[in-house]
């Protein structure tokens, strides 16, 4: 498996202990998806995106069907993506993603955190060169695939020839530039396989070594950073 495989893998697993929280981070990715391109999944593939992983995330389909349902209240929250990044404890670099209604509480509870850890939060941007960003699609692996036949297919949409074949589950994870997240999508969806998950994440290019306790100090911050509802995933460049 890839570097970047094994990465993810590491960050879901910690997550899968914490399901009651993770359900409501893609409830407010539902809000976002139905507000801007309604509640039928058939019509709108972001929102197929986002169920695809909440099925991933063992999100009941009762819950996933409320959480359309309230998408189209008129009470419902006004959610945006905002990003915050920074050095925590021990120079590790630390990436924020959040979906808030409310900026002002969300930078002040992220900036709690960094203080209380010895951090220091940085302006936007200041961490790009340390992460890249990447459109990520997990789908069920068909008989027969050419994956160098596909790669070519997606190599506009700036799809990686590396990908990861996950023989336990029968999956492919392949990975693109986030810009083309929509044209990859089409085209696994119109090439007939089945989508799984499909997600944008942030891949540490240069990793750093951390000590046993450095890295139960590192985790420690991020399960506190990952307490507060408005934040999606929390990601660090530390092996």
């Amino acid at each position: 498996m890839g570097r970047a495989f094994e990465y993810r893998k590491a960050a879901k697993m910690k997550r899968w202990g914490h399901m009651a929280r993770t359900f409501t981070k893609i409830g407010k990715q539902i809000a976002i998806a139905v507000k801007a391109g309604g509640p039928e999944p058939e019509n709108n593939p972001t929102l197929r995106a986002i169920i695809a992983n909440a099925k991933r995330e063992n999100m009941p389909k009762d819950n996933i069907e409320r959480a359309i349902k309230n998408a189209m209240g008129k009470d419902q929250s006004e959610y945006k993506v905002v990003t915050y990044e920074g050095y925590g404890p021990h120079g590790v670099a630390i990436f924020v993603d959040t979906l808030t209604d409310n900026t002002t509480r969300t930078v002040g509870d992220v900036r709690s955190v960094f203080n209380k850890f010895n951090g220091n939060l940085g302006t936007s941007g200041s961490l790009s060169f340390l992460f890249d960003h990447k459109s990520v699609f997990t789908f069920k692996k068909k008989d027969g695939l050419e994956m160098d036949e596909l790669i070519l297919d997606l190599i506009d949409y700036g799809v990686e020839d590396e990908f990861d074949e996950d023989e336990e589950t029968n999956e492919i994870t392949i990975y693109g530039a986030p810009t083309s997240f929509g044209e990859i999508q089409k085209h696994l969806e119109a090439e007939g396989f089945e989508v799984t998950g499909a997600e944008f994440t942030y891949i540490p290019n240069d990793l750093k070594e951390v000590s046993d306790e450095e890295r139960e100090t590192i985790d420690k911050m991020v399960e506190r950073l990952e307490d507060f509802d408005d934040v999606q995933t929390v990601y660090t460049n530390m092996k």
